[in-house]
């Protein structure tokens, strides 16, 4: 895998990932940027809440789980100084559907953690990981 970031101008960068796909990032004005992109640091949260919401949706769609909404949300608590690394992070998985089986939701979560989510593997070598599971029934 390989990823280029390419200065577009003042703080601001484009990455191309392997896959071609160019993310933008950059940073606050007052940090000398034109916030006309994600902070890096933002990125790896949303690389966590992709990598677990990937996992966790594909295992619920082979155990047959009636989804219709699914958010999940990664807080992160971050060190004061400088290296602002996370010291916490915490994963809510919040679903909508139709009868939700609460136990194949937190077996999903379980595999992702455990076994799939690599994401979550490179970060939970820095910082603990929590989760939590909401589940609502969807309006008829």
């Amino acid at each position: 895998m390989e990823t280029i970031a390419r200065l577009v101008d003042g703080l601001r960068f484009e990455a191309t990932v392997s896959t071609g796909h160019k993310i933008m990032m950059d940073t606050s004005v007052e940090q000398g940027g034109a916030d006309a992109g994600a902070r890096p640091i933002e990125m790896l949260l949303a690389g966590l809440a992709g990598c677990t919401g990937m996992d966790v949706m594909a295992i619920l769609r082979k155990k047959r789980q009636n989804v219709s909404a699914f958010h999940v949300r990664v807080l992160g608590d971050r060190r004061q100084d400088h290296p602002r690394v996370f010291t916490k992070l915490h994963i809510i998985y919040e679903l909508t559907g139709d009868k939700i089986d609460r136990t194949a939701v937190e077996q999903a979560v379980a595999l992702s953690e455990e076994k799939y989510c690599s994401v979550a593997a490179m970060l939970r070598a820095a910082a603990p990981i929590t989760a939590e599971v909401v589940i609502r029934e969807a309006q008829s």
